[in-house]
């Protein structure tokens, strides 16, 4: 079974969520209907599912043979591992662990929103949810000082509430770049064991344009695109300079 979770937030605080939803390709689209359709911020299970049917999505099968030959190869030995920049393998076999898609946008009248939408862990647990289709974990929004979202293992986010932190850092005046570092430093202080074989990936932007992002391993990438569609793929920084891929 596939289950998706996403969430969307705007700069005045307007946000929407869907966590374990089966069966529909876009829950960045119904976490949006979330938040300008219902009274509520996070929809999960089969109650995100009956949502979206009645805002007008089709269900499907979402799973590919290929991700349920991963899964079945997997079944031989049960063991899950996170591994690092992991998204960036193929199935099966070395198979994905995450796959988290965030973005962060500012319009030219300064107003700022972000979203975040992934398929969570691989092999997880029937009922996870991670980090993504929390406000303030996965991502947060305020229009007065700037936008975060985040990538990896989504637990290390839950415990730190991690892109609020960030949100708040740069209120502090830390560039987002900074803000991104102090709150990987934040993660490497409180799990300094766990943090050497895991991936955590900040990505921010404030208030004047300007984007920053920080990771625990090498292998990070993230784009900037402009009102002029300059487009800018760049590698994040990281703590530690060894990377899997």
């Amino acid at each position: 079974m596939l289950s998706l979770d996403a969430s969307i937030m705007d700069g005045d605080g307007r946000c929407g969520a869907v966590a374990a939803l089966v069966d529909i390709l876009h829950p960045v689209s119904v976490a949006r209907k979330v938040m300008e359709n219902s009274p509520h911020v996070l929809l999960v299970g089969e109650g995100a599912q009956q949502f979206a049917v009645q805002q007008g999505f089709e269900r499907q099968h979402l799973l590919t043979p290929q991700a349920e030959a991963a899964w079945r190869e997997w079944l031989k030995t049960e063991k899950y591992q996170p591994q690092i920049n992991a998204e960036r393998r193929g199935l099966p076999g070395d198979s994905s662990n995450h796959d988290t898609i965030g973005m962060l946008a500012l319009d030219a009248k300064g107003n700022l929103a972000g979203a975040c939408t992934t398929s969570g862990m691989a092999w997880k647990l029937h009922g996870r949810v991670g980090d993504s289709p929390i406000i303030g974990a996965g991502l947060h929004v305020d229009n007065d000082v700037g936008a975060a979202t985040a990538s990896g293992v989504g637990e290390e986010m839950i415990r730190n509430a991690a892109s609020f932190l960030v949100v708040e850092l740069m209120r502090q005046g830390r560039t987002p770049a900074q803000a991104c570092r102090e709150a990987i430093d934040r993660v490497v202080r409180k799990r300094p064991e766990a943090s050497k074989t895991l991936q955590v990936c900040f990505l921010a932007m404030n208030k004047q344009g300007e984007a920053g992002a920080y990771a625990l391993h090498r292998g990070f990438v993230y784009a900037v695109c402009d009102a002029q569609r300059q487009d800018d793929l760049r590698d994040s920084p990281s703590i530690y300079t060894s990377t899997q891929t």
